[in-house]
């Protein structure tokens, strides 16, 4: 399996600075960025809700400086190059003009997390308008932003109707999720052929299995699985993988067998499955 930080799992945000999240497994790796002037005991404390950070790092420095600081006030100043090892209880800041960068192969996997998470089954659905780009050079802007908003009232319809929850929206794509993997793909279904009624090709991927729900986001392997099957349909086809196709084959739904699948950043090939209309 091959994984990238440009398409991580999960993307924590704080006050001059954010985490990338990726999990192998159960191995879980995080890329720090921090920007000139980050602290911990200012910009992370917060969040921690501790007087110093309580994890055990370790990791590789990429770029920029920054010191960290123990509880006995020994510093410790880690730099490019450097393989560090950070104790429990220790405050951290960023030194020059300079980001810091760093990999960090232990002691991230609940670094900078707000409030509680759990895992918990779910459906995720993915859709996308195709070539987007080209229907507002076809159309141009002021008739695709009323398309727009035709498109966005059927999906919150088709939502509703559902029992869908929207997680995220991305350029002309939406990530939802759905307790029901049934309702999860005739909602695609509903939004793919809304898509088409009004001249917006819409493709869409549904994957069913666990995720880290934490306030309304979701992350995990799941939410990667499911992007990149969505990735893999054609306009106004609906894809699911086989956990899903098997999850509702007695809800009277019907599929068509699109082959097996490399999915990027997936571990095996998946079988894809196609809904009927």
């Amino acid at each position: 399996m091959v994984r990238s930080f440009d398409e991580a799992d999960e993307r924590r945000e704080f006050e001059e600075g954010f985490l990338d999240v990726v999990s192998i497994g159960s191995v879980t790796f995080g890329r720090e960025t921090l920007q000139p002037g980050w602290c911990w005991s200012e910009h992370v404390r917060p969040i921690a809700g501790t007087e110093r950070c309580e994890f055990h790092h370790v990791g590789y420095q990429l770029s920029g400086r920054w010191i960290v600081e123990d509880r006995d006030g020994t510093q410790l100043e880690v730099g490019p190059g450097d393989i560090f090892d950070t104790p429990p209880g220790h405050d951290a800041w960023v030194v020059g003009d300079e980001r810091c960068v760093a990999i960090d192969f232990q002691g991230i996997a609940d670094w900078a997390l707000r409030g509680p998470s759990r895992r918990t089954l779910t459906t995720v659905m993915f859709t996308d308008i195709v070539d987007s780009t080209g229907v507002i050079a076809r159309i141009g802007d002021a008739a695709w932003r009323g398309l727009k908003v035709q498109y966005d009232e059927k999906m919150s319809a088709s939502l509703m109707e559902h029992g869908g929850t929207l997680v995220d929206t991305a350029g002309d794509g939406a990530l939802a999720r759905f307790d029901s993997p049934a309702a999860a793909v005739r909602a695609a279904s509903t939004i793919t052929s809304a898509g088409e009624r009004i001249g917006l090709p819409t493709r869409a991927g549904v994957h069913t299995g666990e995720v880290e729900l934490k306030d309304d986001g979701v992350s995990g392997m799941t939410v990667h699985v499911g992007a990149r099957v969505m990735g893999q349909a054609e306009a106004g086809e609906v894809l699911v993988t086989a956990t899903t196709r098997d999850l509702t084959l007695d809800a009277g739904l019907e599929y068509e067998e699109r082959g097996s699948f490399e999915l990027k950043g997936v571990r095996d090939a998946r079988v894809l499955y196609a809904v009927r209309a």
